[in-house]
């Protein structure tokens, strides 16, 4: 799949964010759960709408529930709106804005029928987590849901789409379209990447706000980094000579922040360097909740190159 390059409307996305994070706010005064866990549920389930064809597009507030859960898995009326029938029937619907119908298609209502299930486990960490893994069942949807709520704790905000080109543009390098290329190291394979070649040591930088969910060796990639970020991307930096001092498994990044250098680490054992010239290797993948793929980052990065980040 070609994700494409897109211009964002700055005003129309202000009050997006600004309408969302108010209902989560109220949801957090409602439950006294914090509204980052919210969000995290809510921006995961809006990634999943938009690279799955059998969920509907994204609304202000994404969260899914489907109609046997709503309902209740027994409920004769699978499009049952009375919450005294529905809680009858062990469904998850229930009035959230005072309308006294429980409208599994109200985000208001959607997000009270949220702060309901998860009250059930409890409001701290651990049992939100596991409330999490009951309703998902899925160990990578409960870890990109707490890795969004943690970057937006961090941060405090719902707006976390500035990107920065990986290099910072005062040093040399050059990069030109090779992803699909064939690779032949270790066995038949495409290149899921950019190269971008420059000189050892050259700072690499993080292109997103995000979590750092990987680092590491691997005999293909060397020493290398795996960022998460809030539209469910994992931004992949291979070939390292190195991590920056004190980054650490499961940090909080933003762009422009150093992770790494420009190496030529890679091609076999933990310390191999030098088979081939200095470059980063750059990689972008996407999950949608079942399979997680590559795609072409080129576009990408010429526009983050372009925009002078």
């Amino acid at each position: 799949m070609v994700l494409p390059v897109e211009a964002a409307d700055p005003k129309k996305d202000e009050k997006m964010y600004k309408t969302r994070i108010e209902l989560f706010k109220k949801m957090e005064a409602a439950t006294s759960i914090p509204w980052y866990y919210f969000a995290g549920m809510d921006q995961y389930e809006r990634n999943l709408r938009f690279v799955r064809k059998d969920l509907p597009e994204p609304d202000t507030v994404s969260i899914y529930i489907p109609e046997s859960k709503w309902a209740g898995p027994l409920n004769p009326n699978q499009e049952d709106m009375n919450p005294a029938t529905i809680t009858a029937f062990q469904g998850l619907g229930t009035d959230g804005n005072g309308d006294q119908k429980a409208d599994r298609l109200n985000g208001e209502d959607v997000l009270a029928a949220v702060g309901k299930y998860l009250l059930a486990y409890g409001t701290d960490h651990d049992n939100i987590k596991i409330a999490l893994w009951r309703y998902y069942g899925r160990d990578k949807a409960v870890s990109i849901i707490i890795g969004n709520a943690r970057m937006y704790k961090a941060f405090g905000k719902l707006d976390l789409q500035e990107k920065a080109f990986p290099l910072p543009r005062r040093f040399n390098y050059t990069f030109k379209n090779t992803w699909g290329d064939a690779r032949g190291w270790g066995g038949r394979r495409i290149h899921e990447g950019t190269d971008i070649f420059a000189d050892y040591g050259v700072p690499v930088r993080s292109t997103s706000y995000g979590i750092v969910e990987m680092k590491g060796w691997n005999r293909y990639g060397g020493w290398r980094i795996g960022i998460r970020d809030i539209n469910n991307t994992y931004h992949y930096y291979a070939h390292l000579n190195g991590f920056a001092k004190d980054l650490q498994l499961g940090q909080v990044v933003k762009p422009g922040t150093v992770i790494g250098g420009v190496g030529s680490t890679g091609y076999g054992p933990p310390g191999t360097s030098g088979k081939f010239p200095p470059h980063l290797h750059y990689g972008m993948y996407k999950d949608n909740g079942r399979t997680e793929w590559s795609f072409d980052p080129y576009p990408h990065l010429r526009q983050w190159e372009r925009a002078g980040s």
